[in-house]
């Protein structure tokens, strides 16, 4: 197995703390996430839903969590469903997780196969007065293909459909967005894998390397530690493709006197890091590449100063961009005089800048989170600032993943190299 085991104390405790939050009389049903078809009889790779997998650390199809807290019979009050294997699935796919095996991962006693859910559901649902279900709520979803969740809400409802319907995203989102020490752990964990992967790449980014090559070896030093790969879909821009947000084609040559981009970062046990560096490809900064560096970092430097327990997300990223416009005015890329006329929502600065500062990060890269929640101790943030020249054809993002304490903000890639100088030095090697 590739990861430590995880206590399972830690879902248990998961599970407390979501019966705390239920209506009386109430039944919880969260499915597992479907296996996605690709063409012909392929398939993608399974991804679970997070928060089944938050409630039960259980990482297979075809797996279903009930919550009955107030269920007359003990033993009806928490279900776990789970697949049933067989000597052809063990052939094929490999071993499925038995009841035994199912019931140590999960803390929950009563394991039962999945083929037994409709009848268990039929006879459980009716003693419920509420009905908890979930759909995706996060702010920035957009949900082109219908999830075994979403599809389940549509059956659950014409089929019982006089009973109290409630929102489980709305208590997920509650229980995730404050991390607990064992998650701080385990992001802690992904963090250094990806230390490794840069590290890595320094001494192998040079003039004429690919993009997808510097993408090969980060991928291959986050495995051989441990990790299943890449957190996110990676982006490694050089010269001009750094100033795409979401560039993903990774596929042009690194060039002597460009910068290369590189948002990359390891997941570890399904908790992701998520990390951004801008390295010269020829291993120093020409004058104007390390003037924009310099700025960009004094900015993210700034924001963890501001970003502390009780400021709100808008007055966050506000205070962020008053510091990115005076970063851009020394630069010369605005006017200050121009500055000072613009309006509210800063359009000369978003010229440059045009994206969020920071998002939660956990089980999800964009994790969960309740809309406009003020910055509490606990959360888990990473902090992002960028600067896009396109007319100059470069661009400068740096990120690191900080954990909002009570005195300071912990850097959970405090260890990984930033300075403009370290920069050099290593690649120097």
């Amino acid at each position: 197995m590739r990861y430590e085991p995880i206590d399972p104390q830690f879902f248990l405790l998961n599970r407390e703390r979501l019966r705390s939050l239920l209506k009386p009389n109430s039944i919880v049903i969260l499915r597992a996430n479907d296996i996605l078809p690709t063409n012909a009889d392929a398939t993608m790779a399974f991804k679970q839903n997070t928060d089944l997998f938050y409630l039960t650390g259980v990482d297979q199809e075809d797996t279903v969590l009930v919550m009955m807290p107030d269920a007359v019979d003990p033993k009806d009050r928490e279900l776990l469903f789970v697949k049933e294997t067989s000597e052809l699935i063990a052939i094929w796919e490999g071993d499925k997780l038995t009841k035994e095996a199912a019931r140590a991962a999960s803390g929950v006693e009563r394991v039962e196969w999945s083929a037994a859910f409709d009848a268990m559901l039929h006879r459980l649902v009716p003693q419920a007065d509420h009905i908890y279900l979930l759909t995706n709520e996060h702010l920035r979803a957009t949900v082109a293909v219908e999830t075994a969740n979403a599809r389940f809400v549509k059956e659950c409802q014409s089929r019982y459909p006089l009973h109290c319907y409630e929102r489980l995203a709305k208590l997920m989102n509650r229980l995730r967005i404050s991390k607990q020490p064992l998650e701080i752990q385990l992001l802690q964990k992904a963090c250094d894998i990806t230390e490794a992967g840069f590290r890595r790449v320094l001494g192998f980014i040079k003039s004429g390397v690919g993009e997808w090559e510097i993408e090969a070896e980060l991928v291959h030093e986050f495995i051989r530690r441990g990790s299943r790969g890449f957190a996110y879909g990676p982006i490694i821009g050089s010269g001009k493709n750094a100033c795409v947000l979401h560039y993903l084609e990774n596929d042009n040559i690194c060039r002597d006197g460009e910068m290369v981009l590189m948002d990359v970062a390891a997941e570890y046990a399904g908790w992701n890091s998520d990390l951004t560096r801008t390295v010269p490809v020829n291993g120093r900064f020409s004058q104007r590449q390390r003037q924009v560096y310099d700025a960009v970092l004094r900015v993210l430097r700034g924001a963890n100063d501001i970003l502390r327990p009780g400021i709100r997300p808008i007055e966050y990223q506000q205070q962020t961009v008053e510091l990115m416009e005076r970063e851009l005015i020394g630069l010369g890329l605005i006017d200050a005089k121009a500055a000072k006329q613009q309006g509210p929502d800063k359009a000369l600065v978003k010229q440059y800048f045009m994206h969020g500062t920071s998002h939660h990060l956990g089980l999800d890269v964009h994790d969960v989170c309740p809309p406009h929640e003020v910055f509490a101790e606990g959360m888990v943030f990473t902090i992002e600032p960028g600067i896009y020249i396109r007319e100059e054809g470069l661009a400068v993002r740096l990120e690191n993943d900080v954990f909002i304490g009570k005195h300071a903000n912990f850097d959970l890639m405090g260890n990984i190299p930033i300075e403009a100088d370290e920069i050099e030095a290593l690649m120097a090697k």
